[in-house]
């Protein structure tokens, strides 16, 4: 499977972002699908998961109560609803896959990987 991220840019702190990631392909509804990011200079880091039958998400703390993952499978599409930004939340954000997978937060599990969009918030 192929993924293209795109949704990323410029907000200020308080705004809002909807990041998605098109997968290419017919097996879209068998691959676990999650979001990752990687801020300046530091590890790239788990942001949130949805399992490939839709029946469990995943979250990091820092960002549950503010971003919402879901996806669309009829456009083989997952979204990332980014509300409350902070300038923390400044990095590339990377869309993964994995076939079959627990939505995990172990970048190992993911097989499949996007380009990544910037997304940067200004305080």
């Amino acid at each position: 499977v192929q993924l293209q991220a795109s949704g990323g840019g410029l907000v200020q702190a308080g705004g809002s972002l909807r990041l998605s990631c098109a997968a290419s392909g017919r097996t879209f509804s068998t691959y676990t699908m999650a979001w990752f990011r990687q801020a300046p200079g530091k590890e790239r880091e788990f942001v949130a998961a949805v399992a490939w039958n839709g029946a469990s998400t995943y979250s990091v703390d820092s960002v549950k109560a503010r971003f919402t993952i879901s996806r669309d499978i009829p456009k083989n599409t997952v979204h990332l609803q980014m509300n409350s930004l902070k300038s923390e939340d400044t990095a590339v954000y990377y869309c993964a896959a994995n076939r079959w997978g627990a939505a995990t937060s172990a970048r190992n599990e993911y097989d499949y990987w996007g380009q990544g969009t910037l997304v940067t918030v200004s305080s």
